[in-house]
C-alpha cells in the first residue's frame, strides 16, 4: 500500500492535500485522482478550472503523475 497526496495547483494558487490517501496501486491512485478531478470540475463554482493541475506525489513529496484539469473539462469552442 502507497500513501498518495491529491494537490492541485494553477499559475495562482497552490491547494496542498496534507491528510492523503492510501490505495494498493498507482492504477488505484490515477482512478481516484481522476474522479477528484471529475468532482471538483462539476462542482458549482465561479472558478475556471482549466488552468488548474492536479499534482500526485507521494510520502516523500516525490510527484508520481499529473492531470491537467483541461482533460477533463474540455476546451471551449
Amino acid at each position: 500500500m502507497t500513501e498518495v497526496y491529491f494537490n492541485c495547483s494553477s499559475p495562482g494558487h497552490i491547494l496542498r492535500d496534507r491528510r492523503g490517501l492510501t490505495v494498493q496501486n498507482f492504477t488505484e491512485a490515477y482512478a481516484e485522482a481522476e474522479r477528484f478531478v471529475r468532482f471538483l470540475v462539476k462542482t458549482p463554482t465561479l472558478e475556471d478550472w482549466r488552468g488548474w493541475e492536479l499534482r500526485v506525489t507521494d510520502e516523500t513529496g516525490a510527484e508520481i503523475f499529473a492531470i491537467p484539469f483541461a482533460a477533463v473539462v474540455g476546451k471551449l469552442h
